[in-house]
């Protein structure tokens, strides 16, 4: 199975970062975040990405040019211009980056990437979120209801402090620090994904990504 991964965004909330490399490229314990996702599903033995790129696709692209030789021992030959590969510990992965324009939605980037993606059930996330999710146990959710689109859900934790106040109340008892959320379910990120979803977007002219969600 396939893991389609965004990686086009501009990552406006960290400017101070994204402004010299793309968002998924940003390095959590040297690494950077795209890795870290990859590895989550290779975990799960999901060894065959595609990675939608849009902004700044070079820093993408030059990272997997020199995976292999920065993570191997390697003799280089100047006389005769060759390299040898004596020891290499890089992971079985099979990448294929694919460039989906800078200002592409998130529908047009699936589109463009049909034909890599193929006739096959395909797992699809962003490059930008790590979690402890059961990769294998979401796949298995998604063949048992046989859905088109099965998509992960959360409930986001509150941002602010919120202040106890009953109606009529004018005097501040007690305080709730970053108190859970109303409730609302967001998408988690994770998703796995019948190739046929992909007609709805085109049918809908690319208009809505949540459209596809809905489709579930």
């Amino acid at each position: 199975m396939k893991t389609v991964i965004f990686a086009g965004g501009f990552g406006t909330r960290i400017s101070e970062e994204s402004g010299v490399r793309p968002k998924p490229m940003v390095e959590i314990g040297g690494k950077p975040i795209l890795w870290h996702v990859m590895k989550m599903y290779s975990a799960y033995g999901l060894n065959d990405f595609i990675i939608l790129c849009g902004y700044k696709s070079s820093v993408i692209k030059d990272y997997f040019a020199n995976y292999s030789l920065y993570n191997s021992d390697v003799t280089f030959n100047m006389q005769d211009h060759t390299i040898q590969t004596h020891k290499n510990d890089t992971e079985k992965w099979k990448v294929t980056l694919v460039e989906t324009g800078i200002n592409s939605t998130k529908s047009k980037r699936l589109l463009l990437a049909k034909d890599y993606i193929g006739d096959e059930t395909f797992c699809l996330t962003y490059g930008d979120g790590v979690s402890d999710l059961n990769i294998r146990k979401l796949i298995k959710f998604h063949k048992k209801e046989k859905a088109l689109v099965s998509v992960t859900a959360v409930q986001p934790a509150g941002r602010f402090g919120g202040i106890v106040l009953k109606k009529g109340q004018t005097k501040i008892t007690s305080f709730k620090e970053k108190p859970e959320g109303d409730g609302a379910w967001i998408n988690g990120g994770f998703m796995v994904v019948e190739p046929e979803a992909l007609s709805y977007i085109h049918a809908l002219s690319c208009r809505s990504w949540e459209i596809v969600c809905i489709c579930t």
